[in-house]
């Protein structure tokens, strides 16, 4: 499930119709009790309160982010060095794919398209979730947030990406791409349509139905005839 090199596998010979990108955390994937249960490991050892249920509403953002309403400044890279360290033993076996997940990736795919997952989370530990939960995309690729995901979405020449949370469309958006939604994560249908998000479905479920409709606008625009 390595990623591949754009400029040297299948898109740059024009075997791939058009590429989708998708968030993981609780776009495909429901990751809260894995990542409650890796939160509540961390503060056992440390000795520092963490607040498990209020971390997991706030899912999305890098993981610094959320350690620092917890540890000092000059804690948090030794504290996400360890959490990324005990995550696969706590996170990994209580994290389910959330409905439609599977369906949604093998669409693109049936279609002719490259699915690849596009996410903030350590890229290890992504590549472990997929793995377990037997969800196989074209490319996996970690470590960006908000619209340092355009890089990733440029590189690999996405004309949509899906995501939960209004860094997903703000990531999409600097990338050109379609934002498309799902309400599954932190953010309601509401936010994410203020955040520009072009698209708002109510779960992945209805993903394969859209890209039945919207396939030759991706292949148009990969294409670069629109």
């Amino acid at each position: 499930m390595d990623a591949q090199d754009p400029a040297s596998g299948p898109a740059a010979n024009g075997s791939y119709a058009f590429t989708v990108g998708f968030d993981l955390d609780m776009t495909l994937i429901d990751s809260r009790p894995g990542i409650h249960a890796t939160y509540v490991r961390l503060s056992r050892e440390t000795g520092v309160p963490i607040d498990a249920d209020l971390a997991v509403t706030r899912l999305g953002p890098p993981l610094e982010q959320e350690l620092a309403h917890w540890f000092p400044d000059d804690r948090i890279q030794a504290m996400g060095d360890r959490y990324r360290e005990i995550y696969p033993e706590y996170a990994i076996e209580p994290t389910r794919a959330l409905p439609g997940a599977h369906d949604a990736v093998r669409a693109v795919q049936e279609h002719g398209g490259r699915a690849v997952v596009v996410t903030a989370k350590h890229e290890p530990n992504a590549k472990l979730h997929l793995a377990h939960l037997g969800i196989a995309p074209d490319a996996v690729i970690g470590w960006l947030w908000a619209e340092g995901k355009a890089e990733a979405l440029r590189e690999y020449g996405a004309t949509a990406y899906v995501g939960d949370h209004t860094g997903d469309v703000r990531g999409a958006r600097t990338a050109g791409a379609l934002a498309v939604t799902v309400p599954t994560g932190p953010c309601s249908a509401a936010e994410l349509l203020e955040a520009g998000a072009d698209v708002v479905l109510d779960d992945l479920t209805a993903f394969p139905g859209w890209l039945r409709e919207h396939a030759p606008e991706l292949r148009a625009r990969t294409a670069g005839t629109v």
